[in-house]
């Protein structure tokens, strides 16, 4: 097991976000995999980075800390989030977004390592009982029986109100498993999340076109159909499928 924490700074000035490397650089089990100073930049480095927590400043032009929080709970394994700001009045606002805590500049050094410890306990037991991934086929059960599908024919997979609908070359299957524990079988099978409700096979990607607000649609092969790819995702997306 791991026994380091990938973290990502997010702040919109340079000396805060030195001055947190600067404390976090007295934690071993601290490993700064990124820094980022904008919104916009935080969801980028998310993607690429993945890290298990993201310190996050709260006032930042264009894209606040608010709206970054948001859009990490749609990632198929969300970070954890501390807000790290000098404006106590979000704080009530921050925990909507499942924050595990809200430190306020000038940092104190205690309260500080009270957070680490909690990080800790949660990062380091979810790395305990992750699940050894399997090789072997997707077993969907639906209407009563188990198909055993090969993960190389399914095209994509998209959640449509309480069921998942997964698309492959010949035929179609219904099931009431959630998309994120597909997401969590099929991720080393070349699969990648495009948008909070769908799933494809990177095999299959033909082409995107720009849509609107910095989103884009997906094409397919073989379907006419075209899938949306939300702007959260694309940076992720093109760094998959591009030599």
């Amino acid at each position: 097991m791991e026994k380091s924490i990938r973290t990502l700074i997010v702040d919109d000035e340079p000396y805060s976000r030195d001055e947190l490397k600067h404390l976090l650089s007295a934690f071993p089990s601290i490993k700064i995999v990124g820094e980022a100073d904008s919104g916009e930049a935080a969801v980028m480095k998310a993607i690429q980075f993945q890290p298990d927590v993201v310190f996050l400043d709260v006032e930042m032009p264009k894209m606040n800390g608010m709206k970054v929080a948001e859009a990490l709970l749609e990632f198929k394994k969300s970070p954890l989030v501390v807000f790290a700001t000098a404006y106590p009045q979000f704080a009530a606002e921050a925990f909507r977004y499942e924050a595990i805590d809200y430190l306020l500049k000038p940092y104190d050094e205690e309260q500080l390592q009270e957070t680490i410890q909690r990080i800790e306990k949660i990062i380091f037991a979810q790395k305990e009982t992750e699940p050894v991934k399997s090789t072997g086929k997707l077993a969907v059960e639906t209407e009563g029986e188990i198909f055993y599908i090969e993960p190389k024919d399914i095209l994509y997979i998209v959640r449509e109100e309480n069921m998942t609908k997964l698309i492959t070359r010949e035929t179609e299957y219904e099931t009431k498993v959630a998309l994120k524990d597909l997401e969590a079988r099929l991720l080393p099978h070349g699969f990648f999340r495009i948008h909070k409700s769908f799933l494809v096979n990177l095999d299959y990607v033909v082409r995107l076109t720009p849509w609107f607000n910095g989103a884009f649609q997906l094409e397919i092969t073989g379907r006419k159909e075209l899938l949306p790819v939300s702007r959260n995702y694309i940076k992720g997306l093109r760094a998959r499928l591009e030599i």
